[in-house]
């Protein structure tokens, strides 16, 4: 990923706070087969269990039955995004010296995926993933809720995913390349058009990231 120096965000905690916000990233391999190589990606939940995101996909999809697993998948994280307009620069008043953008989060994150088919380390990794995301509800609904037999039958139909993570790239783009005004400008007009952007966008400028 193509990311200028002055966009980089390397801190652990915030690149894992990136991720966490993305509800459903990309995983990309690379799959061989009879006609050939390519690249193959499916949209799923990942969690991180240590330093190791786990997931499950559909037995039926040919990505982890083809996957080439002498490279490294991708996995990747898309955060808070938006559309800058140039209207909100002071720059434009000025000058007209400006053009669209876009302002975005993201992270991607690379390692061996390991294929796990046992029965019963799918179901740790279904039932982790149920208790974090049902947590927050009131009333969270829990595997052992659904008969047994159902859940078995469920099992069979995905495999258990594991992402060793050997290297994770974060980029914060939030106008970091702007003067003041400019940059004032942005988290003005975001604050009305995108709130949650211009709230990082705050956030940022407090630390200087």
């Amino acid at each position: 990923m193509y990311v200028p120096s002055l966009f980089t965000e390397d801190r652990p905690e915030e690149i894992r706070a990136i991720m966490r916000s993305c509800s459903l990233p990309v995983l990309v391999s690379q799959v061989r087969d009879e006609a050939g190589v390519r690249l193959w990606a499916t949209h799923l939940p990942l969690m991180f269990d240590g330093e190791r995101l786990v997931g499950h996909i559909a037995r039926a999809n040919n990505q982890w039955k083809l996957l080439d697993s002498t490279v490294d998948s991708l996995a990747i994280f898309s955060g808070v995004d938006g559309y800058v307009s140039p209207s909100y620069y002071a720059t434009k008043r000025q000058t007209g010296r400006v053009v669209p953008t876009w302002n975005y989060e993201a992270v991607h994150a690379y390692g061996r995926l390991e294929i796990i088919e046992d029965t019963a380390k799918i179901l740790q990794v279904v039932t982790k993933l149920t208790e974090t995301y049902e947590g927050p509800r009131k009333d969270p609904w829990k595997v052992s809720d659904a008969p047994d037999d159902y859940i078995a039958t469920q099992l069979k139909l995905i495999v258990a995913l594991v992402l060793h993570i050997t290297k994770l790239i974060g980029v914060r783009k939030l106008s970091q390349n702007k003067n003041a005004a400019d940059r004032d400008g942005v988290i003005a007009g975001q604050t009305r058009d995108n709130p949650a952007l211009a709230e990082k966008m705050v956030l940022a400028l407090s630390s200087g990231k």
